[in-house]
């Protein structure tokens, strides 16, 4: 009897989300240390872009003026580079069992292409059918904090320059209700940190939580 080859495990798929200057990025980072500590395979990718085709939309989509795309056609400019990054990165490492750390996903669109611009949420579920499936994350970090300590971050960090760091503070409280409406909605998949604690304690808080929710220990 032959022998036969073993697939290897899918990996986990993880999100953060939140609005400006909630330090997705540094905690990105951070956790991926964790993990790979702890002995897996970690890759850090973004959105939108993390594939090279991704990353040219990432372009048209951040560069310009507030008003330089309508709510539908920053959505499909959205989803097109979603549906490049997922089948050109994601899905291949998660298929060679790697875990996946992703600096916003879906839930940045319901929150800024939906509660932000007022875009219809049965367009943003359409086009996610079209361009992920079934698929979803494993778990969602949600970092939340005020809008006001927010965007004194992101703009002491480097200034409010792209088109949705432009926008004014109503939009950016309605991003930030936006996202908690997703963890409430989903509460199996999303969790709430709160991000405008000490960066060590939001390292943590994160920790404890994937130790939690994912059954590894940190």
């Amino acid at each position: 009897m032959g022998t036969q080859e073993l697939s290897p495990p899918r990996g986990r798929f993880v999100t953060l989300e939140g609005g400006e200057g909630a330090g997705k990025s540094t905690q990105i980072r951070r956790l991926g240390e964790r993990l790979r500590a702890a002995g897996l395979d970690v890759i850090e990718t973004r959105e939108p872009g993390g594939s090279p085709g991704a990353e040219e939309i990432r372009g048209l989509l951040l560069g310009g003026g507030v008003e330089r795309w309508d709510d539908v056609t920053e959505a499909l400019l959205m989803y097109a580079a979603r549906r490049d990054h997922l089948a050109r990165k994601v899905w291949p490492a998660l298929a060679r069992g790697q875990w996946v750390l992703c600096d916003r996903f879906e839930d940045s669109t319901r929150a800024y292409q939906g509660a932000g611009s007022g875009l219809d949420r049965a367009v943003i579920d359409a086009l996610g059918q079209v361009a992920r499936a079934d698929f979803a994350p494993d778990l969602t970090l949600i970092l939340d904090l005020p809008v006001s300590l927010g965007r004194a971050r992101a703009a002491a960090r480097r200034g409010l320059n792209d088109r949705f760091e432009q926008r004014d503070d109503g939009f950016h409280e309605r991003v930030r209700q936006g996202f908690l409406a997703v963890a409430a909605a989903e509460p199996a998949r999303c969790a709430i940190v709160d991000a405008s604690l000490a960066l060590d304690d939001v390292t943590d808080a994160i920790a404890r939580t994937v130790e939690r929710r994912l059954g590894l220990s940190l």
